[in-house]
């Protein structure tokens, strides 16, 4: 692996911080990020000795970012170890990251908001107060849920192009800000 370039090391450190702040390890973002500007599959040993990382601490982050389907391994020919590569399209990553995180985070939600509110219509008088504020954050999540439904079954093309509509969407439906 060549010696990485300063901007190059300057967007993996970067994507490392940002990582910690969207609740990643700070490795297991870099480790994406390195993956992400190598225009060739890199193995393990690779990775870590250009990130002056441990080889164990490498592993567990390409397998994190296996499970997320970020990563994958490819075989180089003449080369019996494992070499990984992200995908490179950005606007795949986001829906991959957007799926799941809404199976990780939203979707166990909206099991507990159903839950709780169908068990406070159960119960009889019902906590009038704690059932509107229920009932509003599950309205919110299955309506902002069916909304990306809609939108994930965009291909990356169609969601660029709409992405990039911005303010003329605002004005499809009419709104306008106060």
């Amino acid at each position: 692996m060549p010696k990485l370039s300063s901007v190059v090391q300057k967007f993996i450190l970067h994507w490392g911080e940002m990582g910690t702040r969207w609740g990643v390890n700070r490795t297991v973002a870099q480790v994406h990020a390195l993956l992400y500007l190598s225009p060739q599959p890199l193995h393990a040993e690779d990775i870590a000795n250009t990130l002056s990382v441990a080889r164990s601490n490498v592993s567990t982050s390409l397998k994190e970012l296996q499970s997320w389907g970020l990563v994958k391994i490819v075989h180089v020919m003449g080369d019996r170890r494992d070499h990984f590569e992200s995908l490179k399209d950005v606007w795949r990553l986001f829906q991959v990251v957007m799926d799941e995180r809404k199976r990780r985070e939203i979707d166990p939600t909206l099991a507990v908001l159903r839950e709780t509110v169908q068990d406070l219509n159960q119960k009889k008088p019902a906590d009038a107060y704690t059932a509107r504020q229920l009932g509003q954050m599950l309205e919110f999540f299955e309506t902002t849920t069916a909304c990306y439904g809609e939108i994930r079954r965009l291909p990356p093309g169609a969601l660029r192009k709409l992405a990039k509509m911005g303010g003329k969407v605002t004005k499809l439906i009419g709104w306008k800000a106060g």
